[in-house]
Parts: C-alpha cells; sequence; structure tokens
C-alpha cells in the first residue's frame, strides 16, 4: 500500500502540525493504522499548490474564492479529496477496518460536527492570537492579514491584556460550561466516548478543538482550560490522542 499524502500548514512548535482541521485527519488515519505522509504548505502557497492539483475553489459570502486544507491524496485510488469531514467519511468507506462513523452514525455525526463545537468550545479572537505567534513568518504575516481583513478590525485590536481579553476568557468557559452540561445530560461519565462506550469521528471533532487550543495557547493558559469542569477536557483530549497513537 502506498501512503497517502497529506497537506498541512506548518509552524515552528515541534512536530510541526497543530490546526484543528488538518489535526482530525491525522488522528484518523493514525488511529486506523493507514501509511501517510505530510506535505507541508504554509498559508499563503495553498492557492497555488492546491490549484496545481486540479481542486476547484470554495466560495466566500462574497463570491470570492477560498482554497484550504486539509487535502488528502490517496495514490492507491487516485482520488483527492479536501474538507476535514468529506476526507473523514472517504476514509472510512476506503479504509473501513476500525470504524470511525459506526453504527451507521455517519448523518447523525454530519449535525454533531456542525452543531457541537462553535457552541461548546467556540473560537475568540484570543486563539487567533496565540496561532499567528507559532506560525512561520510568512504564514504568520498572511494569517493576521487576511483575519484582520476578514473581520473587519486591526490586527494589535484582537484581543489586547484587559477588558477584551477577559471578556475572551469569559465566552470561552461560557462554551465549555455548554459543553459539560451535554456530557451531563447525556449521561455523565457512564460511557468513555461521545457514543457511550463506543469510539468515533465525533471524538476526533472535540479532540481537534481541544488539541489547537493546547498547541496554540500558553502553557499557563491551556492550564486555565484544563481545570475547568473538573478537569474533563485535558482527560478527553489525552484519551483520544492515545486511541489514535498520538500521545
Amino acid at each position: 500500500m502506498k501512503p497517502l499524502i497529506l497537506y498541512d500548514i506548518p509552524s515552528q512548535l515541534p512536530g510541526s502540525y497543530w490546526s484543528p482541521n488538518t489535526s482530525k485527519p491525522r488522528f484518523i488515519l493514525s488511529y486506523k493504522e493507514l501509511p501517510f505522509e505530510t506535505v507541508w504548505v504554509e498559508y499563503p502557497d495553498i492557492a497555488t499548490v492546491l490549484k496545481g492539483l486540479g481542486l476547484m475553489p470554495k466560495k466566500r459570502s462574497d463570491g470570492s474564492d477560498m482554497y484550504t486544507v486539509p487535502v488528502l491524496s490517496d495514490p492507491n485510488t487516485g482520488a483527492l479529496i479536501d474538507e476535514s469531514l468529506e476526507i473523514a467519511a472517504y476514509i472510512e468507506k476506503s479504509y473501513p477496518a476500525k470504524p470511525i462513523f459506526p453504527c451507521g452514525s455517519d448523518m447523525l455525526i454530519r449535525v454533531f460536527d456542525s452543531a457541537y463545537l462553535d457552541d461548546a468550545h467556540p473560537v475568540v479572537r484570543l486563539i487567533y492570537v496565540r496561532a499567528a505567534e507559532i506560525l512561520n513568518p510568512v504564514s504568520a504575516e498572511f494569517f493576521r492579514r487576511t483575519r484582520s481583513e476578514r473581520l473587519q478590525l486591526p490586527w494589535e485590536e484582537f484581543s489586547p491584556e484587559g477588558p477584551k481579553r477577559d471578556g475572551d476568557w469569559s465566552y470561552l468557559e461560557q462554551g465549555f460550561n455548554k459543553g459539560e452540561a451535554l456530557w451531563a445530560k447525556s449521561g455523565g461519565d457512564s460511557g468513555e466516548w461521545v457514543m457511550g462506550d463506543t469510539f468515533s469521528y465525533a471524538d476526533i471533532i472535540v479532540a481537534s478543538r481541544l488539541f489547537w487550543y493546547k498547541r496554540v495557547l500558553k502553557e499557563d493558559e491551556w492550564a486555565r482550560i484544563s481545570s475547568w469542569n473538573g478537569g474533563r477536557w485535558a482527560k478527553v483530549l489525552d484519551k483520544v490522542q492515545q486511541k489514535c497513537h498520538l500521545a
């Protein structure tokens, strides 16, 4: 079997990978023990590289083209897939051993993917600030400029120390408390995973967002999140990383 090829964004961190969306296929490939290689693409080069692969762009709300990673190339089948959820579905169909959509859960997990994360584990501007700090210079400049343009906000106003930073932390903790409430409603600690006793892609969805926080935030900032909700979230991430052989 030829190694699959995952297109990802590098950083200055050990191991380089950090992005929540590109981490999802990385978790899956590692969990299913499929051989793969990484092609690292800096932010300003993503459009050129993906155009060269023959991928069609997505469209922003203003109608402009947008190219994003992850992208997965499978030399065994000739398939080329983008978007993390579609990559997950492809891997599951093509390599069904050790399923991640068990018991016909594809539709339910797709709903979970769109509904859970931004409510329970929101993206706050502090995360963007920290992400820019760990990127290589060429990507960091692109990241800051494009996020400022997208949100129509000067970069220095994203999450300055003081009331705005405090507001980010308050909003983030409120989101995590919503996530805790959902776990409690589903039976609390009666099951190890989102689907009770069955590991699934839903667990990877949660872990990839937590992994992003852990990778880009400062050590004391991640420790703050780790202390919330009885330490649940650090434990969730650790369990998924172990399950996927990425601990």
